[in-house]
């Protein structure tokens, strides 16, 4: 202890080297209750200023490291959303064409088979009117089917029967037009033959007009009744339920609004250029948010021909250069039906179009659904 007292005091008399007088002097009474107090050996301790350093820079290179890995995967973005001359993109969103389900008569909506969401077929009855208050007229058109039919088969014999008369009024005009050319006949008796022949014809005219009367009155009857059942007349999703059971609706008052799975495609907006050189059956993909790793085939089947304004009567070249016109890419129906279940609308994305033929799609836009 002697000996590291001794040294602390040597490095003290270096550090008062030079200093001014009395400087030592006032640190020495110190120096030696420090010397006094203190224990031979201490722990070892990294000083608050060296730890501050150190601090730094471990921040320093995280956010190195951070802005790095950030610009790599901005490279990489940008790599591979680079596009080759020829083709061209615009963002847009899936639609599909709307059909609303309406009813032909008025009446309470007694069933609704459907709920938002499913899935329904060409032909599949989805809602049927309430028929309780149409029973009377139901039994009256009963009624009404079974008197025409027996009109319809009254109008058929009493055809057969005219058909018949005609034939004999023919006959007997004929062989009294050969008598009355010999001189064995009067003008009389051929007029009397000629009328005969005129009212049977308009009879048997009458009663062929009858039936098809009674035939169409049948027809339209049988449709009127099952026009009560309402059916989808397209595959598709129902989309909205509009009306609820129980209700009251007009004639044409709509019950369930469906999307047609078949025909779902994205609009999009191209500049004057872009626009100019798109047309019918251009090949084209849509990559949506939702599912960016599969690209769908589609083809150009809208151009528009006026921009979304109207332009004016003398443009600049400027003017021309921000003229926006709508694009729409439609989806395969073959491959829309074959993944019918995964059929979405409203999904954002982008679509992508090959103006040049000879373009050459990215690797990231050749593999496709379907494909």
């Amino acid at each position: 202890m002697v000996e590291e007292t001794g040294t602390k005091h040597e490095a003290l008399k270096d550090v008062t080297a030079g200093a001014p007088e009395g400087f030592a002097q006032s640190l020495a009474p110190a120096s030696q209750a420090v010397t006094a107090t203190r224990p031979a050996t201490l722990p070892a301790a990294i000083p608050a200023p060296t730890r501050r350093r150190w601090i730094k820079v471990a921040l320093a290179i995280v956010l190195l490291g951070t802005a790095a890995a950030g610009g790599g995967y901005y490279w990489w973005k940008q790599s591979q959303d680079r596009l080759p001359p020829g083709i061209v993109s615009s963002n847009g969103r899936i639609e599909a064409d709307q059909i609303d389900i309406d009813t032909k008569f008025a009446g309470r909506l007694t069933e609704l088979r459907v709920n938002e969401g499913d899935m329904v077929h060409a032909g599949q009855a989805v809602a049927r009117m309430d028929t309780r208050d149409l029973e009377a007229s139901l039994k009256r058109a009963e009624a009404l089917l079974l008197q025409t039919q027996r009109a319809v088969d009254e109008a058929r014999a009493t055809r057969e029967q005219w058909q018949t008369q005609v034939a004999l009024a023919q006959q007997q005009m004929d062989r009294t037009s050969y008598l009355f050319e010999r001189g064995n006949s009067t003008q009389e008796l051929l007029d009397q033959r000629r009328q005969q022949l005129n009212g049977a014809t308009a009879a048997f005219n009458a009663a062929t007009a009858r039936v098809g009367q009674a035939e169409h009155e049948v027809e339209l009857l049988t449709v009127n009744i099952a026009d009560n059942t309402l059916i989808a007349p397209r595959d598709g999703r129902i989309q909205y339920r509009i009306a609820q059971v129980g209700e009251v609706l007009p004639a044409g008052g709509k019950v369930l609004t469906m999307i047609d799975i078949s025909s779902v495609y994205m609009d999009i907006y191209l500049p004057t250029l872009n626009a100019g050189q798109a047309r019918i059956g251009t090949d084209a993909r849509i990559v949506l948010d939702a599912y960016p790793d599969r690209p769908i085939p589609a083809k150009v089947s809208f151009v528009a021909t006026q921009s979304q304004f109207t332009p004016k009567t003398v443009e600049t070249q400027t003017e021309r250069e921000r003229l926006m016109f709508r694009i729409r890419v439609r989806i395969d129906p073959a491959l829309l039906r074959a993944h019918a279940e995964a059929v979405r609308t409203g999904l954002p994305g982008v679509a992508y179009v090959r103006l040049d033929p000879n373009a050459k799609w990215p690797a990231w836009l050749q593999r496709t659904v379907g494909s």
